[in-house]
């Protein structure tokens, strides 16, 4: 079982910005990519930025050059720097990780969420 916290959600005004955090923890034995997920309301769950292995970066185009991911290994974590918030940017953030387990297997794992608001 592998475990992933979120935190740093909250609300903003529009222009501000925000940092997610996400931690995974468990019996991992390689993680493979870290991403950033969003469902906003009224829709399904979007992919929005993720962190390859290969340290590798890819981004939905709606928040390229707003948002930045990266990650921390030794901690096996990753984070979502938002920039230039906008109203359509509110959604419940998850994170998510793919790799093996220390049992061999596979593993892809949720959090469970943070909500992100922005709103004047």
């Amino acid at each position: 079982q592998v475990q992933l916290v979120e935190s740093g959600g909250g609300l903003v005004q529009p222009g501000e910005s925000l940092r997610l955090s996400c931690a995974a923890s468990g019996r991992i034995s390689m993680i493979e990519a870290m991403a950033w997920y969003r469902q906003r309301p009224g829709n399904q769950r979007e992919f929005v930025a993720v962190f390859t292995y290969g340290n590798t970066t890819n981004y939905v185009g709606s928040v390229r050059g707003r948002f930045i991911i990266s990650r921390d290994n030794a901690k096996n974590a990753v984070y979502l720097q938002m920039n230039s918030l906008k109203p359509e940017d509110t959604a419940v953030y998850y994170c998510n990780t793919v790799g093996r387990d220390k049992d061999n297997g596979r593993f892809n794992s949720w959090g469970r969420g943070t909500q992100v608001t922005v709103s004047s």
